[in-house]
């Protein structure tokens, strides 16, 4: 899941705003770019659990590393009345277990340490998502100013107005060319 979670979380912020504004710029924009947030609150919503795991990992990894401490602390006291006692076969039950203890310590710091990271990682991940988010909203916002302000296509009466009007002024056209002919060949026949 995290390689996974990884790259899709590369995908989106990498390229995912400027590669859907610019698809999103000949379709249906605000469809389109209200599925792209969509996705992007999805992916959001995915590393916030992810990161919940790591939290409740780390937790439970300390959790179990505090309780193992406080019981070699305990089997040192233990280890001491023994001592107290004379009793060798209750030292060295005692020692083992520590032992066993101290073999796990670094393992469970180790853990604690990973889920730290891996919960670090996790809320980069999600500011950039964020961020993302953020950019894509305005983009699109944007997007729809831009068409909200660019001119409308002309309606059937509107380009019938047109089309008349342009016949008008070719007609107001050929008729001054016609009077201009008309008085070059009056000018050449009186000279």
């Amino acid at each position: 899941m995290a390689d996974s979670l990884r790259a899709r979380v590369g995908r989106i912020v990498s390229g995912g705003a400027h590669a859907l504004i610019d698809a999103l710029e000949e379709v249906m924009p605000d469809a389109l770019g209200q599925q792209a947030l969509r996705e992007v609150d999805q992916a959001v919503d995915e590393v916030r659990a992810e990161i919940g795991r790591a939290i409740a990992a780390r937790h439970l990894a300390a959790k179990r590393l505090t309780e193992q401490s406080s019981r070699h602390d305990d089997l040192s006291a233990q280890i001491e009345l023994a001592l107290s006692q004379d009793r060798e076969d209750l030292i060295r039950a005692a020692l083992e277990h520590q032992l066993d203890i101290e073999a796990q310590v670094p393992v469970l710091e180790t853990a604690v340490a990973d889920a730290a990271e891996r919960q670090a990682e996790l809320e980069g991940y999600l500011a950039a998502l964020q961020a993302t988010r953020r950019e894509m909203a305005e983009d699109l916002t944007d997007l729809s100013a831009a068409r909200a302000k660019a001119p409308k296509p002309p309606t059937d009466g509107e380009l019938a107005q047109g089309a008349k009007l342009s016949e008008l002024e070719r007609l107001a056209r050929r008729h001054l060319v016609e009077e201009r002919l008309a008085a070059l060949r009056a000018a050449r026949q009186e000279g």
